[in-house]
């Protein structure tokens, strides 16, 4: 089965000789909304390419496709070499970091390595799934939860449980990530994304994180109960040329909850890896 090219939105400056370009990654739910408050900086500096994985948002959301992150990886890598030659920043944000993790390994065997690598909460290692992953096991379960009382009280249920003050959830959050969830196909898509959630092959895929030497920014939330600190750690004592920022008196989405702050940390960091070779 031939899966069909991912939905991207293509913003900022033109793909040119000498543009950098920046290639988005949401988490596991979420679309390319959800760099909404990102976007205008990195439009600033460059060519930013914003993917919908497959099976959300945008995206085609096939009844059998790969939804695996090794999978979705492989898709969001021919993306970036869609781009040609130039300057690749990649940014993912919970399942997208995991999806940027491979794709950055992918891009290092292919000889053509990302310049940067940006990680919001990434998910890197085994861990415990959390409540609204282990949930979405449940089609049935699912199926009824989103009839009886719709996508948008789910959502901001969910939000609410993974951030840190569930009060600063607004109704235009809550709106932009429900709507795409109300599409024909995206329950099934969900389900099938959450089942395989896990790549298959971690163990021998964290063993080549160490080859990752490209600049790399960690970002997590003091407070994130979806992918703990600790992860955050272990990234930046596997990972050569890695530095962690712990954001107080935040959760699990560090770019909803802290946009100015995660904004300061990472133009710091793209000001500083900018000339690194």
């Amino acid at each position: 089965m031939r899966i069909p090219d991912l939905h991207a939105v293509r913003s900022g400056l033109p793909p040119e000789p000498g543009v950098e370009r920046f290639v988005l990654v949401h988490g596991f739910g979420a679309s390319s909304f959800t760099w909404r408050h990102w976007l205008p900086t990195l439009e600033r500096r460059g060519h930013v390419v914003s993917v919908d994985l497959l099976g959300f948002g945008g995206s085609p959301k096939p009844s059998d496709g790969p939804y695996d992150p090794v999978s979705q990886a492989a898709l969001v890598t021919e993306a970036v070499r869609e781009l040609g030659n130039g300057r690749v920043t990649v940014i993912g944000h919970s399942l997208g970091g995991s999806v940027a993790l491979l794709t950055a390994l992918a891009l290092r065997e292919l000889g053509q390595p990302p310049h940067r690598l940006v990680l919001l909460a990434g998910a890197a290692y085994r861990q415990r799934m959390p409540p609204f992953v282990h949930c979405a096991r449940y089609p049935r379960a699912m199926d009824f939860g989103l009839r009886a009382l719709g996508a948008r009280l789910i959502v901001r249920q969910v939000v609410r449980s993974i951030v840190f003050d569930g009060s600063s959830v607004t109704d235009d959050l809550v709106e932009g990530y429900a709507a795409p969830l109300e599409q024909p196909d995206a329950l099934p898509a969900l389900l099938a994304c959450a089942a395989r959630i896990e790549p298959p092959g971690l163990d021998a895929i964290t063993a080549r994180y160490p080859s990752l030497t490209l600049p790399t920014l960690l970002l997590w939330g003091r407070h994130d109960r979806v992918v703990p600190p600790s992860v955050g750690i272990r990234l930046a004592r596997t990972l050569p040329n890695a530095r962690l920022h712990v954001l107080e008196r935040c959760g699990h989405l560090p770019h909803e909850e802290l946009p100015e702050a995660s904004l300061t940390l990472l133009e710091d960091f793209l000001e500083a890896s900018r000339f690194h070779v």
